[in-house]
C-alpha cells in the first residue's frame, strides 16, 4: 500500500493506494487562507500538519488492514510557498504563499543583484516565487530574517514533520528561484542574491527517489507494520503529471482549477523567460517540463457566480451548449495579477463591449472565452519556446464542464482528452512516486497515461472566428494597462 498526501491551497487531501494503482479510500480537510493585507495570501504551516494528521487518522481508522501495509508515501504541494524556521526547527512566521503579491519591487533587487539569475533559474523573477519573498522578509522583518535557519516548501514542511529530516526534489524546487534548473542543484549565486547560502536550503534528491522514513512514533501511531519510505515527490503541477502519466517528452496536459495551467513535458531545458513561460525539472530523473500559467480560471466563473448568485454549474448550464459564434463583449481574467505572459501581479480584470443587451448568460460566455483566450497566450508562449503537442488530457474541476472545454479546444485549435474515470490529481501522482521510492521501480513504468473516455474536438467554424476574438483581447492588456493597474 502506498500513500499519496497532497497539500493545496484550500484543503489537504490524502489517497491509500494499492499495488495495482487502485484507490482504496481518500480523505480531505479543508484549509483557510489570510488575507491580512491587500496583495498578501498567507497560511499557518501548523495547519497543513493538522490537517495531513486529520486525513491520515481518517484513512487508518477506515481502513485499518490496508493501513497497516503502507510502503511508501509520496508528497505534493502548491508551490512557492515560503516556509520560515529557526534553528530548533520552529517556525518564524506564517507562510507566504503562491500567490501573494507584496514582492514586487524584491524582484527588480534580485535580478539586479544577479544579473545572470533568468539564464541559470529558467524564469523570470515573480512575485510568486520563493526568493523575492525572502528578499521582503529581509527589508520588513529584519529580525525575523536573522533568525532563518532553514526555508522550506510548503510539502517540505510536511516532509519534516513526518520524517524529522529537511529534503526537497527537483520540481517544487525549481519554482523558488534558488535552483540551477539546468543543472538540477542550488545556485550559490542566486542564493547569494537574497543573503543566503546553501545551508539554509534542505538537500535535494529527485521525485520518484527515497528521502527519509518515517518517524517511528507516527509509524506507531497509525498502526504501520513495516519501514516506511517518503518519497522526494513534486510540486502540485509536477504530481499531477505523474498522475496523468505526462512524464515522456510531448506529452500535455491542461489544468482547469482555481488557477489554470498548460503543461508540457520536455527532455531538455527550454526556458522562454521573455514571456514569463515557466521552465521547471519534472519529478522524474533527467525529464523537465514547461508551464503557461494563469492564476484565475476557475476563480473568473466563480467570482462572477458570486455577483449574480448563480452556481457555477448553474452559469454554464445557462449557455444550453457551445456558443455558435463568441461574444461581443471581451473578459479579462486578471482578478489577480497575471503570470504568462504579462508577468504583471498588478494586472486587472475587465469587461470591455458591453451593451443593454448582455445579460448573465453573455457575462457568462465571455468569462469562459476570455479564461480560453489567456490559455491561448500560453499556448504560442510555449511555442516561442520551440515547444508544441498533439493533444492535451484535460482536469480541474472546470473540466467538467463540456461547453467549456469545447471553447477551449476551439481556441487552442488542439483536441482535448477527457480521461477514464479513476483518481487522476495530484494526490495520486504523490501516491505513484511513493511507489516508485519504496520498490526502486521505473517512474517511466509506474506513471503510465490513462485511457481516454472521450474526445472534445475543435470546432472548426468557431476556431476561426476565435481567432478574431483573440485579437480583440491580446490588443486589451496594453491598452488598459495604464488604467486599469
Amino acid at each position: 500500500m502506498y500513500l499519496g498526501i497532497d497539500l493545496g491551497t484550500s484543503s489537504v487531501k490524502s489517497v491509500l493506494m494499492d499495488a495495482d494503482q487502485h484507490i482504496i479510500g481518500s480523505a480531505s480537510v479543508s484549509l483557510e487562507v489570510a488575507r491580512p493585507h491587500e496583495n498578501w495570501s498567507e497560511q499557518s504551516a501548523e495547519s497543513w500538519w493538522k490537517a495531513t494528521c486529520d486525513t491520515l487518522d481518517n484513512l487508518s481508522a477506515n481502513y485499518k488492514d490496508a493501513f497497516a501495509q503502507v510502503k511508501g508515501i509520496g508528497l505534493s504541494g502548491q508551490m512557492h510557498g515560503a516556509t520560515l524556521l529557526d534553528a530548533s526547527g520552529d517556525v518564524l512566521r506564517p507562510a507566504i504563499l503562491w500567490n501573494d503579491g507584496r514582492s514586487a519591487a524584491q524582484c527588480e533587487e534580485l535580478e539586479a543583484n544577479c544579473p545572470e539569475s533568468r539564464e541559470l533559474a529558467g524564469n523570470i523573477a515573480m512575485p510568486g516565487f520563493t526568493a523575492p519573498k525572502l528578499l521582503w522578509v529581509k527589508e520588513h522583518e529584519p529580525e525575523i530574517f536573522s533568525k532563518v535557519a532553514k526555508v522550506l516548501l510548503p510539502k517540505d514542511y510536511l516532509r519534516y514533520k513526518l520524517t524529522g529530516e529537511y529534503v526537497s526534489e527537483m520540481s517544487d524546487a525549481s519554482g523558488t528561484l534558488w535552483l540551477n534548473v539546468a543543472k538540477r542543484d542550488w545556485s550559490d549565486a542566486l542564493l547569494s542574491a537574497t543573503g543566503l547560502s546553501r545551508a539554509q536550503m534542505p538537500s535535494l534528491v529527485e521525485g520518484s527517489e527515497a528521502s527519509a522514513d518515517l518517524r517511528q512514533d507516527l509509524q506507531q501511531h497509525w498502526g504501520i507494520r513495516q519501514r516506511v519510505v517518503v518519497a522526494g515527490g513534486a510540486g502540485d503541477n509536477a504530481a499531477a503529471a505523474c498522475g496523468m502519466g505526462t512524464v515522456t517528452a510531448g506529452q500535455a496536459f491542461l489544468s482547469l482549477g482555481t488557477s489554470g495551467v498548460l503543461f508540457v513535458c520536455n527532455d531538455r531545458f527550454s526556458p522562454n523567460t521573455q514571456s514569463a513561460v515557466h521552465a521547471f525539472c519534472h519529478a522524474v530523473p533527467d525529464t523537465w517540463h514547461q508551464m503557461g500559467v494563469i492564476l484565475s480560471a476557475t476563480d473568473s466563473l466563480q467570482w462572477l457566480s458570486g455577483i449574480t448568485g448563480k452556481t457555477a454549474a448553474e452559469l454554464t448550464e445557462g449557455l444550453g451548449g457551445v456558443p455558435q459564434a463568441p461574444s461581443s463583449a471581451t473578459f479579462l481574467p486578471y482578478l489577480g495579477g497575471e503570470r504568462t505572459p504579462h508577468n504583471d501581479a498588478n494586472a486587472r480584470g475587465a469587461f470591455v463591449g458591453l451593451t443593454h443587451s448582455h445579460d448573465v448568460n453573455a457575462l457568462t460566455q465571455s468569462v469562459l472565452e476570455g479564461v480560453a483566450y489567456a490559455f491561448k497566450d500560453s499556448q504560442l508562449a510555449l511555442q516561442a519556446a520551440g515547444t508544441d503537442f498533439e493533444a492535451a488530457y484535460a482536469v480541474g474541476g472546470g473540466a467538467r464542464s463540456e461547453t467549456w472545454l469545447s471553447i477551449i479546444a476551439s481556441v487552442l485549435g488542439k483536441p482535448l482528452l477527457i480521461p477514464a474515470g479513476g483518481e487522476l490529481g495530484a494526490a495520486f501522482g504523490a501516491a505513484r512516486l511513493g511507489l516508485c521510492a519504496a520498490e526502486n521501480a521505473d517512474p517511466q513504468q509506474i506513471c503510465y497515461v490513462p485511457e481516454v473516455e472521450r474526445v472534445i474536438e475543435p470546432i472548426a467554424a468557431l476556431t476561426t472566428q476565435y481567432q478574431h476574438g483573440y485579437e480583440r483581447y491580446k490588443a486589451l492588456y496594453p491598452a488598459l494597462k495604464g488604467v486599469t493597474s
